[in-house]
């Protein structure tokens, strides 16, 4: 990494948003993209308000994950023809220095992937003094917070379009949608060996059984479930055995990406190509409740890849093309829908009252959480690198990965 300025130096939590802390998961401590009590930034530029900017070797859309001083990113780089080194590093974030970087597994013969996907794009996650990182078939490790390798695992399945889909953590168990064209399961690992506890396969049956999306965490009357999306339905496991609770079918829809969230007493569920819907469903039942307990859907301009982001009683999405919605969560009203422009991948970020988007060529456009719709701000990073990692949140700053550099995004003059 080259530095290139500084300006300056419970078990689960199952609200819908939380105090500012460590950001140790794809979408920050609830997994769901919202924090409370930070005062970000509402505007910048490729120089203003940027407290360091670092380069990053090899290409990943990994987002970053924060604990006390120390980000971490995991990435792929090339180290000969054919050959990818699958590493994890250590970055200072007080000024963008890597602390370490090392190599997890070695990738030999020419894999493909989706032009927007990177051999190294699931977050990783922590506990404790451990984190947990997965690069799909190809492999899942845990590491101390200094780099040493604690255990490894493969799970074997065919991937289409490359790996996606981040792990959770439940308990002991490390959940993993394992979705792939040959065949698609949700596994369970002890997290405190990597050995397999559970592997449940997913009982359907689709055309295209390849999907990426994150498990989500919630706990329903006591129950703990591990909410899974993936090609033609979204399934809730029992996380400790893998018992299926209940599942909700969307037929034909497929390459799932977008991880749910959960409040208002609803779970909110994307389901992938080709047309996008917005489902409300009802976690309480079990079996099939696809015609009891979903709640309501849309299907007007809902995201592909972006994943949904609830402040209050609302729900936010944009779409990959550039329309961004506030929608009432109890009951699907749209209160609006508008053009933000641009084209999205990175999934949306709230706080102090304001809705962060991300597009893929730098541009965050800054909203307001509200029903209705006023723009407080556009700022770009003013590069050509494309950005199709999800914003960290660390106090009052943001992290923002771009293709070939890592962004500390805050007060400059504090």
């Amino acid at each position: 990494m080259k530095m290139y300025f500084v300006l300056s130096c419970g078990i689960f939590c199952l609200l819908s948003q939380t105090t500012m802390a460590d950001w140790k998961e794809f979408r920050g401590p609830t997994g769901q993209g919202e924090v409370t009590g930070a005062k970000l930034p509402v505007s910048w530029s490729d120089t203003d308000n940027v407290l360091w900017k670092s380069e990053l070797e090899g290409l990943a859309w990994s987002s970053p994950v924060i604990v006390g001083d120390q980000v971490y990113l995991t990435s792929a780089v090339n180290i000969g023809e054919e050959q990818l080194s699958l590493r994890l590093l250590s970055v200072d974030l007080s000024t963008g220095d890597v602390n370490w970087d090392k190599e997890v597994f070695e990738l030999e013969g020419k894999v493909k992937i989706h032009k927007k996907n990177s051999h190294a794009s699931p977050t990783p996650i922590i506990e404790d003094d451990r984190i947990y990182v997965h690069f799909g078939p190809y492999g899942t490790a845990c590491l101390s917070l200094k780099g040493e390798v604690i255990w490894k695992q493969k799970l074997e399945y065919k991937p289409v379009h490359g790996n996606g889909g981040s792990p959770a953590l439940a308990g002991d168990v490390l959940v993993i949608c394992c979705d792939g064209g040959d065949k698609q399961f949700v596994i369970g690992l002890d997290k405190s060996n990597g050995e397999i506890l559970w592997n449940s396969n997913r009982d359907t049956d689709p055309k295209k059984g390849f999907s990426f999306s994150t498990p989500l965490i919630i706990e329903v009357d006591g129950q703990v479930q591990a909410v899974c999306p993936g090609s033609d339905a979204v399934f809730a496991y029992d996380p400790k055995t893998g018992d299926e609770i209940w599942r909700c079918d969307y037929p034909g829809g497929y390459s799932v990406t977008p991880r749910p969230v959960y409040g208002q007493g609803l779970v909110f569920v994307c389901t992938g190509f080709n047309k996008p819907l917005l489902l409300a469903i009802d976690p309480a039942g079990s079996g099939n409740v696809t015609e009891t307990h979903l709640k309501w859907e849309l299907d007007r301009q809902m995201p592909h890849s972006p994943s949904p982001i609830l402040v209050g009683e609302e729900l936010y999405v944009v779409s990959d093309s550039g329309i961004a919605s506030c929608i009432e969560a109890k009951t699907g009203e749209i209160h609006w829908q508008e053009r933000v422009e641009g084209k999205y991948s990175a999934s949306p970020t709230a706080a102090n009252g304001l809705v962060y988007f991300q597009d893929e060529e730098g541009t965050t456009v800054v909203v307001k959480a509200a029903k209705e719709f006023e723009e407080v701000s556009r700022n770009s990073i003013g590069s050509n690198e494309r950005t199709f990692a999800s914003f960290a949140v660390e106090g009052n700053s943001l992290l923002l990965r771009s293709e070939n550099h890592l962004y500390r995004i805050g007060d400059a003059a504090k």
